[in-house]
């Protein structure tokens, strides 16, 4: 699972792996070091959701994904969802949860777990 955060946007790419998971146990969490600290971030089914939330709370970012989409979302051809998700009246926060798809150019990292990519370019 990656995190991309640019102001008021947050995206996952979730790999093969990270679909099925989701779609059967519900729950991904993934962390990064910063010396004695850590930054986590997750992606957790919502029964009651019908489109995606997130929150941040001790250090970790969590995004609730509808449970109905996760579900058959491994064997689709679906790529993804995201939401607008509006707080203070006038900012929104954009969320997007996605498949990862392999880089068409010459990335360092694996990639063996990713989507195939559709595209002709990165």
């Amino acid at each position: 699972m990656k995190i991309r955060i640019q102001r008021n946007s947050v995206r996952f790419r979730l790999s093969k792996t990270d679909v099925e998971q989701l779609g059967t146990i519900g729950y991904l969490e993934e962390e990064t070091a910063f010396g004695t600290s850590k930054f986590y971030y997750s992606v957790k089914q919502d029964p009651s959701g019908e489109t995606l939330s997130a929150e941040f709370a001790n250090g970790m970012i969590t995004m609730f994904v509808p449970t109905a989409f996760t579900k058959d979302w491994a064997a689709n051809n679906v790529v993804g969802i995201d939401a607008n998700v509006p707080f203070d009246g006038q900012e929104t926060l954009y969320l997007l949860v996605e498949k990862d798809f392999k880089c068409l150019d010459n990335v360092a990292e694996d990639q063996s777990d990713n989507y195939e990519n559709p595209s002709k370019t990165c």
